[in-house]
């Protein structure tokens, strides 16, 4: 009889540990995340227009984040150039990738700055045209009034993700490997 009363109380206080998990979504019309790279010609950059994800966040005794994944439709990325979109989603190519992901697969710190600002460190699972690469991904978390925010940046090379980097008129202006990522993120709790 008591190992049983024992076991549900093991049971439930479990279950209960994981109530303090919250899951915030993303907010598209108040995020961020652009690439900005270079050329022969000019520097340039792509704004994100709709991607998605969610972050769930354990804030029982130490701030904990359980899940977090961000998605960008990869014909969303947009330069205010039609040709230079073009051959983004060409090299990129989205008739058969309709989007980009990041999915986290370890946070390996996060460390309490303030009462509601944090540096995470994380490893995840960078999935870009097909091909999916683990990396790192630091980043800064706010956590105030119910709402999440992320910023951070990322750099690697098109290639590591067997991306030919584009080429316009007849390979005279050429796009360099190296691109950027810059995100400032918001989440909101549903």
């Amino acid at each position: 009889m008591n190992l049983a009363i024992l076991c549900l109380g093991l049971l439930f206080s479990t279950v209960s540990l994981k109530c303090f998990s919250q899951q915030y979504n993303l907010d598209n019309a108040s995020s961020e995340l652009k690439v900005y790279g270079t050329s022969s010609l000019h520097d340039w950059h792509l704004d994100t227009e709709n991607h998605k994800g969610y972050i769930t966040i354990d804030k029982n005794g130490d701030l904990t984040i359980d899940k977090l994944k961000i998605e960008v439709v990869s014909e969303s990325l947009k330069s205010g150039k039609k040709g230079m979109d073009k051959n983004t989603y060409k090299s990129l190519a989205t008739d058969k990738y309709k989007t980009i992901s990041f999915q986290s697969t370890e946070i390996k710190s996060v460390n309490k700055v303030s009462d509601t600002n944090y540096k995470v460190e994380s490893y995840g699972d960078l999935t870009i045209a097909g091909v999916k690469k683990r990396v790192s991904l630091n980043f800064t978390l706010n956590l105030t009034n119910g709402k999440v925010q992320l910023m951070g940046e990322k750099s690697f090379k098109m290639t590591d993700f067997n991306i030919e980097p584009p080429t316009a008129l007849l390979g005279t202006i050429t796009t360099g490997d190296a691109i950027t990522i810059k995100f400032n993120t918001t989440l909101i709790s549903q």
